[in-house]
């Protein structure tokens, strides 16, 4: 019956309900099955989410990103963007994947994220990008983009954090190697880690290339102002 709580997860992800009201459901429920008190459910909530930090994510991160996106954060980055004439969403997303993968590789995790940078500077400015040379950006187009922003960020994080060895993913890889009686350092981990990050980037830097030429044959060639000098001549 505990395990109920697995079944509601489940469903709330299959129709598509948000993620945050369907973990807090089958919380409460998977507590309750077990006979715990509201209380001490709400007290285990409230532990948590002070011991994961995500308090210092709602109450500063959050409303500092919003204010600067409410006076023209967004569109600083797409004008910045816009001027540089070599730049393409590809090519953007390709230095910030090298970027992240190495402050990662260096245990500086916290510059990049969802919230921090891909929202607010990372996607406009390859969406700037697309816009200077195409025009007005389709929907679908910008939800490739975004889903690739967040990827990139993903990407960089996971495989670069494992460089750096007093992350917490090759310290329990130390421990769970310990407890088998097999004798291995951090320092090598980190160091076989370095082989598979720099294959990572090199694959998906050709994925970023070839989103480039997925967008150049959606939406075509020609640049936007080109269009715009036509539609004054033919007027």
């Amino acid at each position: 019956m505990v395990l109920i709580g697995v079944l509601v997860v489940i469903v709330g992800f299959l129709l598509r309900l948000n993620p945050m009201l369907v973990v807090t459901v089958a919380g409460l429920v998977t507590g309750l099955i077990a006979h715990e008190s509201i209380y001490s459910i709400l007290t285990q909530f409230g532990q948590a989410f002070e011991t994961n930090r995500y308090m210092a994510i709602f109450i500063a991160t959050l409303p500092v990103i919003g204010l600067l996106e409410r006076h023209g954060l967004r569109e600083q980055a797409e004008h910045l963007v816009a001027k540089i004439k070599a730049a393409t969403a590809g090519r953007i997303l390709t230095v910030y994947l090298l970027v992240r993968e190495i402050s990662a590789a260096l245990g500086i995790t916290s510059i990049g994220g969802p919230a921090q940078m891909v929202r607010p500077l990372v996607v406009p400015m390859a969406e700037g990008a697309i816009e200077a040379t195409y025009g007005e950006v389709p929907e679908d187009i910008s939800q490739k983009v975004r889903g690739h922003s967040a990827a990139v960020d993903n990407i960089g994080l996971f495989f670069g954090e494992d460089i750096f060895i007093a992350v917490g993913a090759v310290l329990f890889m130390k421990g769970f190697f310990d407890q088998n009686h097999v004798h291995s350092e951090p320092i090598r981990m980190g160091l076989w880690a370095i082989p598979t990050a720099v294959a990572v980037f090199v694959i998906h830097a050709i994925r970023l290339y070839l989103l480039d030429k997925s967008i150049k044959r959606r939406l075509g060639k020609k640049p936007a102002q080109s269009v715009g000098s036509e539609e004054v001549v033919s007027q």
